[in-house]
């Protein structure tokens, strides 16, 4: 079968679309046939190698519904140290690569869950390179079986953290499974903090243009805020000897005159398609296209499992991918039912049996050769439609709601995910900087704190933010939920602190300092430790209820 590269070489495009995005058109029983045998060969591969295994304890499946029964749901530490130790030997097949998640120091009980290293095989990169191919040409298309836009020498801002990480990873994977052009060249990019690759990549595209952009979202509004303040650090010289960067200068200021406005990157660039990560894809969707010109594409990935599905060309929800895990579905009643008694093992759903408007944790087991089996993500998804009824995709559509111990319970009535609480603090139109919250106690009650950096000169108090997003929280619960634990509490379940101004900029340079990239550059959003708050110059007057809950650790006494 003809590769991605070979397709664009030879200009084949009703067969690139098919090869990469031909998985939309499955009916649910292709899709399950298809997750069955590559989960069939797959076992083989685990059956002998040192880590399936351990993992199967000598009890072989023969088939997907033995497999289910017999194998374990697992969490890192199972594989553990054979992943941690890097052991090529003990893999299903010999990895290509390794790759690691960003981690998050001291919050797992075990020291090799800071960091989790992961393998990538050779036939992991091929499919990789046709998902990301797809992915850009769903970003780009404007029907089904466009795909006008795909070519080789297709060129992208390296504005992700390197390898190890997993985006550096994907990085590599385009530019050598389908010669797409890094700006700067990975072998340069590799070397620069991230502040210096933006800098070079934004001169570099200045001159030779820029095709898509893959990366955090919110990183894309704040590069659209910069575009202004890079103009004037502009080396008047060196672009006055490039005549192309000149012209796209000019042309670039010369709109954003006429229309009246600051210079913006839809100014500068025509991009053919944006790929987004994270969860705040959906909140600064319709920033980014006012800024770029284009609406954000959704991809849903991870370390642990690559790619696991994307949005199309209609950008709403994600339809997952099927030839790079076995998927697994464990309902939310479940997971309620596990976390009050960790010897509860949780059942779980197929694709083909779960249910719209219902949440689940998500479940994999790799294929490809990839070693985890039946492994607990943590990841909260939510099935928001059997199918796509508007472009007649006949597949579960899906949005991600956050990390299982990322969730805020307040007063047992609501759970708050970051996603949420991202969503009501953009809906207040309240110019913001970053903001941090979590659950803290005081008298016997629970509250939403929010530690929030405010913009420029805004002039407004604690307890109006407050009001504001707890009035905007109201609005997106459908069951009026969170207004009932007003009611309870006898006062407004929020709380705002504001934090001084520059908190989450001298972070940030603090984390540079000691040697942190992109991917530990920030504090996390949901549930930050007292240390973390100290750092941004928050008054810690509180301690968070201890309910952070991290798969396969051990339950709270």
């Amino acid at each position: 079968m003809p590769t991605v590269k070979e397709l664009l070489r030879t200009g084949r495009k009703e067969d690139l679309w098919q090869k990469c995005c031909g998985f939309l058109d499955l009916s649910i029983e292709q899709f399950m046939s298809i997750q069955k045998r590559l989960l069939l060969e797959q076992i083989e591969l685990l059956n002998a190698s040192i880590i399936g295994r351990k993992i199967f304890k000598g009890t072989i499946p023969q088939d997907v519904e033995e497999f289910r029964k017999r194998a374990p749901l697992t969490t890192y530490q199972d594989y553990c140290p054979e992943l941690s130790e890097k052991r090529d030997d003990a893999m299903p097949l010999k990895p290509l690569l390794w790759q690691h998640t960003s981690g998050r120091s001291a919050e797992y009980p075990f020291k090799w869950e800071s960091i989790k290293w992961v393998p990538v095989t050779q036939r992991m990169c091929e499919e990789l390179a046709t998902i990301l191919a797809g992915a850009a040409i769903l970003a780009s298309c404007k029907h089904k079986g466009d795909v006008s836009a795909a070519k080789r020498g297709a060129k992208f801002i390296y504005a992700v953290a390197p390898r190890p990480y997993t985006s550096g990873t994907y990085a590599y994977i385009v530019t050598e499974e389908v010669e797409a052009i890094s700006m700067p060249p990975l072998e340069v990019a590799e070397k620069l903090d991230i502040e210096e690759r933006i800098e070079l990549s934004f001169k570099q595209a200045l001159s030779q243009g820029l095709d898509f952009y893959f990366g955090v979202s919110v990183a894309l509004v704040a590069i659209g805020e910069k575009i202004n303040q890079r103009m004037g650090t502009v080396n008047v010289k060196s672009v006055l000897s490039q005549p192309r960067a000149l012209a796209r200068l000019a042309k670039g200021l010369i709109k954003s005159k006429l229309a009246g406005r600051q210079l913006m990157p839809k100014d500068l660039w025509t991009v053919k398609g944006i790929l987004g990560s994270g969860t705040d894809g959906t909140i600064f969707k319709n920033v980014i296209k006012d800024t770029w010109g284009r609406y954000p594409l959704d991809i849903y990935g991870s370390t642990e499992a690559s790619v696991l599905a994307t949005q199309t060309w209609d950008y709403d929800g994600m339809t997952f991918i099927p030839n790079m895990n076995f998927f697994e579905f464990i309902p939310e009643a479940e997971y309620e039912k596990w976390k009050e008694n960790r010897s509860y093992i949780p059942r779980t759903v197929l694709l083909n049996e779960v249910r719209p408007n219902s949440k689940y944790e998500l479940v994999i087991s790799n294929f490809h050769g990839a070693p985890l089996i039946r492994y607990r993500t943590g990841d909260i998804i939510k099935i928001t439609s059997l199918r796509n009824n508007k472009l007649n995709i006949e597949l579960p559509q899906m949005e991600v709601e956050g990390r299982i111990d990322d969730v805020i319970d307040i007063g047992g009535f609501v759970r708050l995910t970051e996603k949420v609480i991202w969503q009501a603090i953009s809906n207040t139109a309240i110019p913001y900087v970053d903001w941090v919250a979590r659950k803290e106690q005081k008298e016997d009650k629970s509250f939403l704190h929010v530690y929030l950096e405010l913009k420029d000169d805004t002039k407004l108090g604690e307890d109006t933010i407050a009001r504001a997003i707890y009035t905007e929280l109201k609005k997106m619960d459908e069951e009026f939920l969170y207004g009932n634990v007003e009611t309870v509490l006898n006062t407004l379940p929020v709380i705002v602190n504001l934090l001084p101004k520059g908190a989450f900029e001298n972070h940030i340079n603090l984390r540079r300092s000691q040697g942190a990239d992109l991917a530990h550059l920030k504090p996390r959003h949901i549930n930050p430790t007292d240390k973390e708050l100290t750092t941004l110059g928050a008054p810690v007057t509180a301690s968070p209820e201890a309910e952070r809950v991290s798969v396969g650790a051990p339950a709270a006494s």
